[in-house]
This record gives C-alpha cells, sequence and structure tokens, in this order.
C-alpha cells in the first residue's frame, strides 16, 4: 500500500468507522431472520486504492469489499470535497415484505450530516411473471 493510501486512510478511519455503523444500524432495521443473516462490513477489511475523480482531476479514496470467493459485495469511498459515497450489497428477500427484495444499503453525505438507506425493489407480480 502506498504512504498516499495510508495518509488518506488514517485521516478518513473515524468518518469510515461511521459510515460501517450507519450500515449495521440500516441492517439491523431490516430484522433479517438468522437464515438470512447478513454482517456489516469493517472499515478495516476493504481494499483501497486513489482514483482520479474526471470532472475535479482530484484524487479520492475508494475501497471494496469482497466475500470469501473475492466477489465485490460492496464500496466506500471518499471524495476529495469532504463528502463520501458506500454501497454494501444485501441482495436478498424483505424478511416482512414479500414484494419487495432489498438491493443494497447505501450511505452518503459528510462526517457531521450521513444520510442512508435500503435500497428496496418491487417484486414482480405472478400477473407480471
Amino acid at each position: 500500500m502506498s504512504n498516499a493510501i495510508e495518509k488518506l486512510l488514517a485521516a478518513q478511519m473515524e468518518f469510515g468507522r461511521l459510515i460501517c455503523e450507519q450500515i449495521r444500524s440500516n441492517i439491523d432495521k431490516l430484522e433479517l431472520t438468522d437464515t438470512q443473516s447478513v454482517i456489516a462490513p469493517r472499515f478495516s477489511s476493504a481494499e483501497f486504492t486513489l482514483v482520479t475523480d474526471p470532472y475535479t482531476q482530484q484524487q479520492n479514496l475508494v475501497g471494496y469489499w469482497f466475500n470469501p470467493k473475492r466477489q465485490r459485495t460492496g464500496q466506500i469511498q471518499f471524495n476529495s470535497d469532504g463528502s463520501c459515497y458506500a454501497e454494501y450489497d444485501i441482495v436478498q428477500n424483505h424478511p416482512r415484505r414479500p414484494d419487495l427484495f432489498i438491493e443494497a444499503i447505501s450511505v452518503w453525505g459528510h462526517i457531521d450530516n450521513l444520510k442512508s438507506e435500503a435500497k428496496l425493489l418491487e417484486l414482480p407480480g405472478p400477473e407480471e411473471s
């Protein structure tokens, strides 16, 4: 890992932990059953790289979470303007709403003003299949 990435990681550590906590809180609100449980990501388990923002030409710190099969399960990005965007896959049916599918949890904003939501998709009804 480069020194530039290590410096940015150290600077974003608390912000990253808050984002992961926001994801965990949203997972808890979904009240998934034991067979559907999803473990929230840990900031330290993401693999980070620097990417150039095509609009600002500034360097953004981007991390990816992977499952044991090395399939990407989420992303966290710290933008040069101090904002963030994160998305973590849930990919399962809603436990209490059979008409909904939970795609992911999204988190965005600044360290002092984070927003989050579950990304829900409507499942097709019997007449739509």
